[in-house]
């Protein structure tokens, strides 16, 4: 009786443990600070404002130019901006899903 209930309480602790690991590595927030840290120099990365470099598109509005069903692989593969001041970012795979997942939910 109490072994199975110490298993019991040690699977009821895993999945708590395991549950909150997956709520930190939530695809949108990972995104957000993937971006954060990459583009949000240039680019404003919100819902709102102005991006800190004149003429630099606010990403929230990139379904308008962009395919955002594709443009994790874009990422992916490589993107090169279209000025000399724009480095190239190429992004791993989980990366661009996670920066994908965030472009989605701040578009206009």
């Amino acid at each position: 009786m109490v072994g199975r209930l110490r298993n019991r309480l040690l699977a009821a602790t895993a999945l708590a443990f395991l549950s909150g690991v997956a709520l930190a590595q939530d695809p949108a927030e990972a995104g957000r600070a993937l971006l954060q840290q990459a583009c949000a120099s240039c680019h404003a990365i919100g819902k709102t404002g102005d991006s800190p470099r004149t003429g630099a598109p606010p990403f929230r509005g990139l379904s308008r130019s962009y395919d955002l069903d594709a443009f994790p692989r874009k990422l992916q593969s490589g993107v090169i901006g279209g000025h000399p001041d724009m480095p190239e970012f190429k992004f791993n795979e989980a990366d661009a899903h996670a920066a994908g997942v965030y472009l989605r939910s701040i578009q206009e």
